[in-house]
């Protein structure tokens, strides 16, 4: 586990202008150590501490282990023990063997703020072997989106590469409470994985499996995560259309499918809407809400399914207007 201690100074970065020896310079930006006499000195120094930040630095340019690029930030939730994935390639000729530590930045637009370094792993990779690997990070609890930047490098500071991740806070959905109106939000939670969510959340909820699904005054019910379709008694679909048709909205969370099916049957949507009477069921694929206790996303998705479910929409084409 690698956990993040605070240290005020990065091996990575410079501490001051004072640290960087004038042999080491290019020509023509030597001077005085405080560049009083030279302000491109000044100036330089400012680049080299943002170039090893970014991992764009000669230095690392040439390493002989390479970080590949995620096509989007991985998204988790403020606090300990949070979880990435990271591909790594060895592009040279021997195998790599090295310690590997990391630093962590909360960045903004205009500003990078250190919040410690810590030692990762010792990682070895043969020549050219990619590889996936995971880390398990502390993040510091946020109150929204807030973007980060964690360091990768070699035990002699060298950078190999640096990943972005975007923290999120941990009551996502709070947001679910407008949604349900005056009365409680309506949930059929064999599993017991969203109440806990909602209890820490604040979310008032009525648990439909005690009251009956049938009884149920509300506006918004959410239902699953499912295993299997066992779990789902044979007149439960029945039930969720006779509370469409009375106006309510429902979220139904379809098992995930089993491998048989996967192979013999044709694609089908992640999620739909079925109006009923005056409201409406939106049948969800599993794989829209997985792992919804660790996944931002998957909270963000069951939000806008619940909104989709209170207002539903003709699909759409594509909007291509600049």
């Amino acid at each position: 586990m690698n956990r993040i201690s605070s240290a005020p100074r990065d091996p990575g970065l410079p501490a001051s202008r004072r640290d960087l020896d004038d042999q080491t310079l290019p020509a023509g930006v030597r001077g005085s150590a405080d560049g009083r006499d030279n302000p491109r000195l000044f100036v330089f120094a400012l680049q080299f501490g943002l170039a090893t930040l970014l991992g764009t630095w000669p230095l690392a340019a040439h390493a002989q282990l390479e970080l590949l690029p995620d096509q989007e930030p991985p998204g988790v939730f403020g606090g300990d023990a949070r979880t990435i994935t990271l591909t790594w390639h060895n592009r040279g000729q021997k195998p790599f063997g090295q310690e590997l530590s990391t630093s962590l930045y909360q960045t903004s637009s205009a500003t990078a703020v250190p919040l410690g370094t810590a030692p990762w792993k010792n990682l070895e990779i043969l020549p050219g072997q990619t590889v996936i690997e995971s880390a398990t990070l502390d993040f510091p609890a946020v109150k929204a989106e807030t973007r980060f930047v964690v360091k990768w490098f070699e035990n002699t500071n060298q950078v190999l590469g640096t990943t972005e991740v975007l923290v999120y806070p941990t009551d996502l959905l709070k947001e679910l409470r407008p949604l349900a109106g005056a009365k409680p939000l309506g949930v059929f939670d064999p599993h017991n994985q969203l109440k806990p969510l909602l209890k820490a959340a604040s979310v008032e909820f009525s648990d439909l499996e005690g009251t009956g699904v049938e009884n149920y005054p509300g506006k918004l019910v959410i239902a699953g995560p499912f295993q299997s379709e066992t779990q789902m008694r044979h007149s439960l679909g029945t039930q969720f259309q006779a509370l469409a048709k009375k106006g309510a909205a429902v979220v139904w969370i379809q098992p995930p499918p089993k491998r048989k099916e996967r192979c013999d049957e044709g694609p089908e949507p992640s999620f739909y809407a079925v109006p009923e009477g005056k409201g409406a069921v939106v049948v969800v694929q599993a794989r829209q809400v997985a792992n919804l206790s660790e996944n931002p996303q998957s909270q963000f998705n069951l939000i806008r399914l619940a909104r989709l479910a209170l207002h539903p929409e003709a699909p759409r084409l594509p909007d291509l207007t600049p």
